[in-house]
């Protein structure tokens, strides 16, 4: 497929089969993250040392967020272009919250009705209602799942650019936008200065991933410009900074043999991201047309809500009963088929409810035929037939 024959596609369909696969992947690099190296209390050992053969790869997992942050910056600037800002919100509010509430419902059950310990956030009544609101960082409530915390990075990304959504989306615009992000992020990283409404509003931590993210997008459109190039480039050259330094800072926490991560692949991965959402945008994935990917990129966002209360509530009770790779395969086929049905009965119904009002709305009532006007009168189409 051409770049021209990508633009025609996300045009068209509004999805982009490619993208559904690597937010599988994103999801699956999250999940074996947790589950091979930091669910030390999961699994009562060091994670690491249960799987040595894939120490490596599971640690790098933990930029599996941040490709979710590069797909999001392609997916949400492609989702507002002609829309306005009560049809965005409430595209983002049935993506986010259905499944997010029943995530919130079944980790209060996990350690309200059972007797689950580890990675308890130990919250009350009124905390997990706050949890509900996915605001509850603004009001200074610990996440009931440690997951929660970048779904506050997306919100205040959708807060960001309903600027563009206000004002229109234009080339011109979104350049624009994205220089000035990629200026206050840039500042904040060289200058070393942390500062509480910079963290807040400029996220210095991921900007550049929704930056190269909506870079991409804007090639898929717009095709290969050099100043998106440039735009891109500069990201990826803040996003490995910021990986590097995420990625510290895990190792200086809990030790380098149970997180062995070494530089060179931190630097791989994100310029692996990077290449692979250019190759999305100049349309040399295209060809990956399964359909089976849908399904996968619908369940990519429950599996990330609800691996951590499916580790918590198997591993524990197989880990002395069956071998640790056996254990994990069990957790993870429990997960992915507790996510589907998640998608199926949750997710799926409200979208296409809230789809199908839209269209009707969108339609309207049907047209009453007009009245023929006396001074001309009606077709004779008898006589029109040749």
């Amino acid at each position: 497929m051409t770049g021209a024959g990508s633009r025609e596609a996300a045009r068209g369909s509004g999805r982009l089969a490619e993208l559904d696969l690597l937010r599988f992947v994103a999801a699956l690099a999250v999940l074996a993250f947790h589950y091979f190296i930091a669910f030390r209390s999961v699994w009562g050992e060091t994670p690491a040392e249960l799987f040595p053969a894939i120490s490596t790869v599971s640690g790098l997992g933990i930029l599996g967020v941040e490709l979710f942050f590069m797909i999001s910056g392609f997916v949400i600037l492609m989702s507002i272009w002609g829309r306005g800002l009560g049809a965005f919100a409430l595209s983002r509010f049935v993506r986010l919250y259905p499944a997010y509430w029943i995530s919130v419902g079944v980790t209060a059950a996990l350690y309200g009705l059972t007797a689950a310990k580890a990675l308890d956030p130990k919250l009350e009544a009124g905390e997990y209602l706050a949890n509900l609101t996915m605001l509850q960082r603004l009001f200074e409530v610990q996440d009931a799942t440690g997951v929660y915390w970048s779904l506050w990075v997306e919100l205040r990304f959708y807060l960001l650019i309903s600027v563009l959504v206000v004002f229109g989306a234009t080339l011109g615009r979104c350049l624009a936008f994205m220089g000035v992000w990629l200026a206050a992020t840039g500042l904040s990283a060289f200058t070393g200065i942390e500062n509480h409404w910079v963290d807040l509003i400029v996220m210095p931590k991921y900007a550049a991933y929704f930056v190269g993210g909506m870079s991409f997008y804007l090639m898929t459109r717009y095709g290969p410009r050099l100043v998106l190039w440039c735009t891109a480039g500069i990201s990826g050259g803040l996003a490995v900074d910021a990986a590097l330094n995420r990625v510290h800072g895990r190792i200086d926490l809990v030790g380098y043999a149970a997180m062995p991560v070494p530089d060179w692949a931190i630097v791989a991965t994100v310029v692996a991201f990077y290449a692979l959402m250019a190759m999305v945008a100049l349309g040399w994935l295209g060809w990956l047309r399964w359909r089976g990917l849908v399904v996968l990129g619908a369940i990519t966002y429950p599996v990330y809500l609800f691996h951590t209360a499916g580790a918590v509530l198997i591993v524990p009770a197989l880990h002395d009963t069956l071998p640790p790779w056996l254990t994990a395969l069990v957790t993870v086929l429990a997960t992915m088929a507790f996510s589907y049905a998640v998608y199926r009965v949750a997710e799926r119904p409200v979208q296409e409810f809230v789809k199908a009002r839209r269209r009707r709305r969108t339609a309207g009532p049907l047209p009453v035929p007009a009245e023929p006007s006396p001074e001309v009168p009606p077709l004779d189409r008898k006589a029109s037939v040749p």
